[in-house]
């Protein structure tokens, strides 16, 4: 093995764990935002007009990379079965919904050949369309699992179509915020520019 090719599996290895470290912290601190996610506004069924919590597990995914956000997401997930008042459905549904806003643009990213990094995903047009796709799948993702729950639950039929309609809205628009506001970080510091992890 050449002096390159050891160099290339140390950088590998190295970036590797500078995304794991990446996404444990990431999701450390997406279990501490969590107690200022208690205290927002959220609609009589329990949904959040606002969510600071999965905004740090998709900024997480565009600084550290997919495997990082994966992971951060996790942790996040498990973090909250111990303090979110709906545990254990809440953070389930949580990491359910937020995890499209991960894999789709990953997938999509190696779909179309754009090779490593993640400037090609920041440039604006790319991240809008990338987006808008990730919440139509997070949408058809909630929206049966939702009904399943409502279902379960023993609520009344007649409220279904309601029920429904709340979950489309509020999943639209928690992945906007999701989307947007990760966006503005990352490109107003910089960030994908200082660290290039992935």
């Amino acid at each position: 093995m050449s002096d390159a090719e050891k160099e290339s599996i140390r950088s590998k290895k190295s970036l590797m764990t500078l995304q794991l470290a990446g996404g444990a912290i990431f999701g450390a601190l997406s279990i501490v935002v969590s107690f200022i996610a208690a205290f927002l506004p959220r609609t009589p069924e329990g949904f959040a007009y606002f969510d600071p919590v999965s905004i740090i597990w998709v900024l997480c995914f565009l600084i550290f990379g997919p495997l990082a956000g994966i992971l951060c997401s996790a942790i996040g997930m498990v973090g909250l079965m111990f303090f979110d008042p709906f545990a254990p459905i809440g953070p389930s549904l949580k990491f359910i919904a937020t995890i499209p806003m991960i894999i789709v643009p990953t997938l999509l990213k190696k779909l179309y050949k754009e090779g490593e990094g993640s400037e090609k995903l920041l440039e604006r047009r790319s991240y809008i369309t990338v987006g808008l796709i990730a919440i139509v799948v997070r949408i058809a993702i909630m929206v049966p699992i939702n009904i399943v729950l409502y279902i379960a639950l023993g609520l009344p039929a007649e409220g279904l179509m309601y029920w429904i309609f709340i979950v489309i809205v509020l999943n639209a628009l928690q992945g906007v915020w999701d989307w947007l506001v990760p966006y503005i970080i990352v490109r107003g510091a910089k960030l994908n520019e200082r660290f290039e992890i992935w």
